[in-house]
């Protein structure tokens, strides 16, 4: 349920010579076996086995459970400010351990070395957010009438979850993790059984900060174990991050549980260039929104509304496009299916009368012909009803559709089911508020090709790319994790009474 790609090919056996041992669930404190069942994880960069993952289901799921409820009373006694000196040590260590959790991103998803650590980097602004909690996270206390106070008090909801996609092994989880603990709750996390290494080196570095065992668990696991998340009664509440079907999904299945559950499904952003735009500027933050992790995250520019006489910029960005070299400027996708399917969509659209530009079907880096590379591709004349202009396509492809005014524009970006993220690029304050004020989009950017917020401002989109209320990190994320109570106190006996108390 967590991918937006097909299963790997189940591993026959424990043989091979993988470099890393089979990913182990992590339960209570101590990482336990899995089996019978696994599957191969694969380097995208050489299409080679590099561990195994087991594939849990509810009985993990229920171990993990019930060891989070044995130690969620403790921690929740625990007072905030006691329970974010974990968090404080979490982020020297994931700093310590910076190029090492890079690294290991590289190895199961093919990130290049940059992105990968500038992934982790994020992963240690999330955390450093939650050391603020005691500062954010406060009651409430007013004096309502003469004598009589009203008190709000914020408490952990128990044992909670996420479920996380492949494309960020570990700046996702960090999206729930710090937050959800150290507002006190017990948490199981479920990483994509494509990328499960992250994880375990996760739970290590929680257990070295000090977090109490039990509070922290991982469960590896395909859609079994994710349904198996959104149905079991002890589980208060669930995130999700993956493509807008599965998001739907686990929204209605969780919900049907009588869960909070916060889904985050897929996007189709659109980027917006006038004819007065800075030349370099755009071409270069299109190519980068467009390229980025190859194009495998929600916020990728995948769609140029080209208004008007931008021709010179269409050139200048085909010409850097083509510049880019496989294995430097780009990693590859995450499977090989993934590469079939986004070169038969380029096909596709090519059939169809759009003209590609720059072609990045049939790339291949020497030495690793195994591996899963698509490169940077640039498709003119597209229209709006194709799919390629429609549906998310997760791969390093922009499909350039040309209209002859910012109204224009805006129609087709309002007219899409998704409203993730929304970009324009020109030099006129009025132009670009028009469109800031008319995009059908939960977040929003001028001169800026992925216009992700940054700490405390938090993540998420409208429409069919956001299940559910409140956001997923900043201080959305506080109402989501927690729930009031509300303390009405009259200890003045002079106070008399008003209609609330006869």
């Amino acid at each position: 349920m967590t991918s937006v790609e097909p299963l790997a090919t189940p591993a026959a056996d424990r043989g091979g010579n993988r470099k890393h041992p089979d990913a182990r669930h992590f339960i209570g404190g101590q990482f336990v076996g899995g089996g019978p069942r696994f599957l191969d994880v694969l380097d995208p960069s050489t299409g080679s086995a590099v561990s195994r993952v087991p594939l849990g289901g509810p009985a993990e799921v229920d171990q993990a459970v019930e060891a989070a409820r044995r130690s969620f009373p403790a921690w929740a006694a625990t007072p905030i400010k006691e329970r974010v000196q974990v968090f404080y040590r979490y982020k020297t260590l994931l700093e310590r351990h910076l190029t090492e959790l890079g690294a290991l991103i590289t190895e199961e998803h093919g990130k290049l070395r940059g992105e990968a650590e500038a992934e982790i980097l994020k992963a240690i602004e999330l955390t450093e957010f939650a050391c603020s909690l005691p500062q954010i996270a406060v009651g409430e206390v007013l004096e309502v009438s003469r004598g009589v106070e009203c008190r709000l008090e914020r408490h952990p909801l128990g044992v909670v979850a996420a479920i996380c996609p492949f494309n960020f092994p570990s700046m996702v989880p960090h999206w729930s993790i710090p937050n959800a603990i150290a507002l006190g709750n017990a948490f199981i996390m479920k990483p994509s059984e494509q990328v499960p290494l992250s994880a375990g080196r996760i739970a290590d570095l929680l257990r070295e900060a000090g977090l109490p065992d039990g509070i922290f668990n991982v469960v590896h696991g395909g859609r079994e174990a994710a349904e198996s998340i959104c149905d079991h009664p002890g589980i208060e509440a669930v995130t999700f991050v993956g493509s807008t079907r599965v998001a739907k999904e686990v929204y209605r299945r969780g919900t049907a549980a009588l869960k909070r559950v916060l889904a985050l499904g897929g996007a189709k952003n659109h980027v917006i260039v006038m004819p007065d735009a800075d030349p370099e500027m755009a071409a270069s933050g299109v190519l980068a929104a467009m390229s980025g992790c190859t194009g495998q995250r929600c916020m990728a520019a995948s769609v140029m509304l080209a208004v008007s006489s931008t021709g010179h910029i269409i050139e200048r960005l085909a010409v850097q496009a083509r510049g880019m070299v496989a294995g430097r400027d780009f990693g590859p996708v995450i499977t090989r299916e993934a590469k079939e399917r986004i070169e038969q969509a380029i096909g596709e659209a090519e059939q169809g009368g759009a003209k590609i530009l720059v072609d990045g079907r049939g790339t291949v880096v020497p030495g690793k012909e195994g591996g899963f590379f698509v490169g940077p591709t640039v498709i003119d004349q597209v229209r709006p009803d194709m799919r390629i202009a429609r549906e998310e396509i997760f791969g390093p492809v922009l499909a350039i559709v040309r209209t002859g005014d910012l109204e224009g524009a805006l129609e087709i970006e309002n007219a899409s089911p998704y409203g993730n993220a929304a970009s324009i690029f020109t030099e006129s304050g009025g132009l670009a508020r028009r469109a800031m004020e008319r995009a059908g989009a939960g977040m929003v950017g001028v001169n800026v090709g992925v216009p992700v917020p940054r700490e405390p401002f938090p993540f998420g989109g409208w429409n069919d790319s956001k299940f559910g209320a409140g956001d997923i990190t900043g201080r959305g994320s506080i109402e989501f994790w927690t729930k009031s109570k509300k303390i009405t106190t009259k200890w003045n006996r002079e106070a008399g009474t008003n209609w609330m108390a006869k």
